[in-house]
């Protein structure tokens, strides 16, 4: 039997002080889960509560914005449409942000989903999610609170911040530092934990990677 899957026509828009909020919710059984940032300053992902996966999306000054949810028996797409004025810009091929309309999208999303972020210049917030995750990044701040499941990061320049206590892992920053509880390590550097399965990929060009262990 074919997946079913029920996305809820929940779009709810309201507006204070200039800021305009849109929410939609997707019930599937999709096993795969993936965000596009296009548009976005900052995205924040967390467990949903529910086995609802929920989009909640806010911004100001744009005459429209919009979440775009597309859905099929394997993965859930999800993408972002504005109206008005592109939230950052880069300058010179530098990374040197404009924040014009601080759009923010927060992503409630159920266990057991495998996540995937595809971003541009985007700041990055997982709070401390159960879900398999894997993050591609131009540049971005990245923090990911504490790690415990599967994590891929790539990101061409930026910082990171993880508390890795429960999971295996190798960073890589080629001119970047990493530090790991405060003390600064080599440009490559991995650990072995003997209780955990889960693997932590970090792999930079220029992004500082700041480790905790504790």
């Amino acid at each position: 039997m074919k997946n079913i899957f029920l996305l809820l026509l929940i779009s709810l828009t309201t507006v204070m002080f200039s800021q305009k909020k849109v929410m939609k919710k997707l019930q599937t059984n999709a096993a795969e889960i993936t965000v596009y940032t296009k548009g976005l300053d900052n995205i924040i992902l967390e467990n949903s509560s529910t086995e609802f996966i929920e989009v909640i999306l806010e911004a100001k000054s744009y005459d429209e914005q919009l979440i775009k949810i597309t859905a099929d028996d394997k993965t859930v797409a999800v993408n972002f449409d504005f109206e008005g004025t592109e939230t950052r810009e880069v300058i010179f091929r530098k990374f040197i942000t404009k924040r014009l309309q601080r759009a923010t999208a927060i992503v409630k999303i159920p266990k057991g989903k495998k996540v995937y972020i595809f971003g541009e210049n985007v700041d990055v917030e997982s709070k401390s999610l159960q879900n398999d995750l894997a993050v591609y990044l131009d540049n971005g701040i990245v923090k990911l609170n504490t790690v415990k499941a599967n994590l891929i990061l790539k990101l061409y320049s930026g910082n990171v911040y993880a508390n890795l206590k429960y999971t295996n892992y190798k960073v890589f920053s080629k001119s970047g530092k990493i530090m790991v509880d405060g003390v600064k390590k080599e440009k490559e550097y991995a650990k072995v934990v003997n209780t955990s399965q889960d693997e932590t990929t970090i792999n930079s060009l220029k992004a500082n990677i700041f480790l905790s262990t504790q």
